[in-house]
């Protein structure tokens, strides 16, 4: 599940840390542009841009892998979880910064600006919304573009987050772990959920508290217009076809005006 605001509750967390947390991010959800479509349609926007920066970059898979890959420009990753942090900076040529979008502070330096892993649905106000796109405007140069996905409302995803469709792994520490997700309240545009770690045997370790929001396109691109970007791409799914009535996702890539 998507990286947002996390919670942890009760002395049980204790056993299993932010650092435990965000190495099992990268277990769950490895960044392979070969496997996921996903994550191949970012991965050639952002080695095709000489500079990127990368809002809500969590463990920074994304853009160590450019790097990796031969990526020169200058990479940025931003995100406000220290422990992701914590994981990302192994690579040092890379910058990463701790801070949420409406932290952005550069001016007219990148090329693209990326939230992957629907991280976009994790700035739930309105508030939060104009704060953040105008910060994201602000950092790209004239004609710079701003790539993002949103899980489209109308494939009400949060009914399939629930216990019945939990997951088993086994951790780098060699724990075996159950996962699950159980949707507590959908009220207007916002789904509120918990994510909980587990062992094997149910013993709950850790329970993560999210809200996401979940915006139809006529609202989205109202947002966007009134930070000052305008729409030069939209798709329904990661192959490039059109949203349609049966679409899950929201794929834009906005320009900066």
């Amino acid at each position: 599940m998507d990286r947002a605001e996390d919670s942890s509750e009760g002395d049980a967390a204790v056993r299993f840390t932010d650092a435990d947390a965000a190495a099992l991010y990268d277990l769950v959800n490895p960044w392979d542009p070969e496997r996921w479509p996903g994550d191949g349609f970012y991965d050639e926007l952002v080695r095709a841009a000489g500079s990127v920066l990368d809002v809500g970059c969590g463990t920074g898979a994304m853009l160590r892998l450019a790097r990796e890959h031969g990526h020169r420009g200058r990479l940025v990753g931003l995100d406000p979880d220290p422990a992701a942090l914590a994981r990302a900076r192994r690579r040092a040529d890379i910058e990463w910064v701790e801070g949420t979008a409406s932290d952005a502070r550069w001016d007219a330096a990148f090329d693209l600006a990326t939230m992957t892993g629907h991280a976009f649905q994790c700035l739930v106000t309105d508030a939060e919304l104009g704060a953040s796109l105008a910060a994201v405007h602000r950092a790209l140069r004239s004609g710079g573009r701003f790539a993002f996905e949103t899980r489209h409302p109308q494939a009400r995803a949060w009914e399939g987050w629930n216990p019945s469709e939990a997951s088993d792994v086994v951790d780098a520490a060699g724990r075996a772990l159950r996962l699950w997700h159980e949707t507590e309240s959908v009220i207007g545009e916002v789904v509120t959920f918990t994510g909980t770690t587990a062992t094997a045997d149910g013993t709950v370790l850790r329970v993560d508290r999210t809200r996401l929001r979940f915006l139809a396109e006529a609202v989205l691109d109202a947002f966007l217009a009134d930070a000052g970007f305008v729409i030069e791409a939209r798709y329904g799914d990661w192959g490039g076809g059109p949203v349609t009535g049966t679409s899950r996702e929201i794929i834009t890539i906005a320009r900066r005006r």
